[in-house]
């Protein structure tokens, strides 16, 4: 994401702040948002906006999608 494109995501956190209720989703761990966002500075800025009074849910490294897939197709019988 260029400089522009993070500066304008992170003017939503501010203005949405104790307001409403905002949810991400993100592939990426924290640890890797440095290489997403092109300025460290910012990029530790949204972080702290995003965790600010936040529930973290961390889902781990399998995909939902993909064993809900494998589930689906081990149920069904083979023709």
């Amino acid at each position: 994401m260029d400089k522009k494109g993070a500066r304008l995501l992170f003017q939503i956190f501010p203005e949405r702040e104790e307001r409403k209720a905002t949810a991400e989703a993100t592939n990426s761990p924290f640890a890797e948002w440095d290489r997403i966002f092109a300025d460290p500075r910012l990029c530790a800025a949204i972080a702290d906006r995003i965790t600010f009074r936040c529930t973290l849910i961390q889902t781990g490294t399998e995909s939902y999608r993909y064993q809900a897939t494998e589930a689906e197709s081990r149920a069904k019988p083979m023709p």
